[in-house]
């Protein structure tokens, strides 16, 4: 038995695709390298979607994370949690939001106490938890209140989300707000502080000894020169040289609509944008399918698919796992990397 610490993989919205390619992903684990799992759901519901699927499945359930890496080759891992509904593929309901949280924080508390080398999450249906009053933008902001928590911090660490792959890396300073919000919520120090984040990230978690990041501009053509607009002249491009006086390899702004071509992403390894869209558009185009999110500034390991709950494919048994598998490969060499870095032992 091998003593690596399996990846807490949480249930998402029970409705929604996160467990039919969770399936998908355990069942291609040999092609794919995938490391060692193990999913925190409703052994029956998952049952169930065997034989809706038509897929053959072993599902094995475990009483402790440590469990999976025994049963893992020859079963899928389930800690066991019970849905107070059966859900109805493609209609989220209020009544299963509460066991949906429940798996999020019980893969925390794995990685916490040492049981799991990362979570990973699949996506959740944000309406039907909001409905039953969850009060979090989205899965990030929620993390860090759980890091919060864990560690009896008076305030919640404030998480980075980055999306990636092979071709692009992209960090949105402002994420989960309207537009308009973002745009105000913009600051010099804002700035400043997402790009340290990002810098870091890229040292320890992904391998870079010098990180080359490029600023996004907020308006079009990067303000044509205070044109178009000043947030470029008065907010970022201060935000840059202060980093630049830091030792940080930080240029731009440079404008949007030319940052993501293939000749353009030979210049960096990661991209600060100013707002949710600008970041994740791109990323999202040139790959939709192998793209992963990760969670940075949290003292646990967390990725998850790039892509939503997809309602109108649950149960067809079309939709795509590669995303996931892509999460699980990027947390379990993110937690390796942790595990061995100097800068997470400091």
């Amino acid at each position: 038995m091998t003593t690596r610490r399996p990846i807490a993989l949480t249930m998402g919205e029970p409705a929604g695709i996160g467990q039919e390619i969770t399936l998908k992903a355990w069942e291609r684990r040999q092609k794919n390298s995938t490391p060692p799992f193990y999913l925190i759901a409703d052994p029956d519901w998952l049952k169930h979607l065997t034989e809706r699927l038509g897929v053959s499945v072993p599902v094995a359930q475990i009483e402790a994370p440590m469990e999976a890496l025994e049963v893992f080759e020859h079963a899928l891992p389930v800690l066991p949690l019970t849905l107070p509904a059966t859900p109805e593929l493609g209609r989220p309901c209020v009544q299963t939001a509460q066991t949906v949280i429940a798996s999020i924080e019980r893969g925390v508390s794995a990685c916490l106490s040492g049981d799991a080398a990362a979570v990973v999450t699949n996506p959740i249906q944000k309406s039907a938890l909001y409905d039953a009053g969850f009060q979090y933008p989205g899965h990030t902001e929620y993390l860090g209140v759980l890091a919060q928590k864990a560690q009896g911090q008076p305030t919640p660490p404030k998480p980075m989300m980055m999306l990636s792959h092979e071709a692009l890396r992209v960090v949105p300073v402002t994420s989960h707000v309207p537009l308009s919000v973002a745009i105000s919520n913009l600051t010099t120090d804002l700035i400043a502080e997402a790009a340290r984040q990002l810098d870091q990230a890229l040292r320890q978690d992904f391998g870079f000894h010098r990180p080359r990041i490029v600023v996004a501009g907020l308006n079009p053509h990067a303000g044509e020169g205070g044109a178009l607009g000043r947030e470029e002249i008065e907010i970022i491009e201060p935000a840059i040289e202060k980093l630049q006086s830091e030792g940080l390899d930080v240029k731009g702004p440079l404008p949007s609509d030319t940052l993501f071509h293939l000749a353009a992403r030979m210049d960096y390894d990661a991209v600060l944008a100013m707002y949710h869209d600008q970041a994740l558009i791109p990323l999202k185009t040139i790959d939709f399918d192998t793209g992963v999110n990760s969670t940075h500034g949290l003292p646990f390991v967390r990725t998850s698919p790039d892509h939503g709950t997809a309602l109108s494919l649950a149960g067809t048994g079309t939709a795509s796992a590669r995303s996931l598998e892509a999460a699980l490969v990027l947390a379990d060499f993110i937690a390796a990397r942790r595990a061995n870095s100097p800068l997470s032992r400091s």
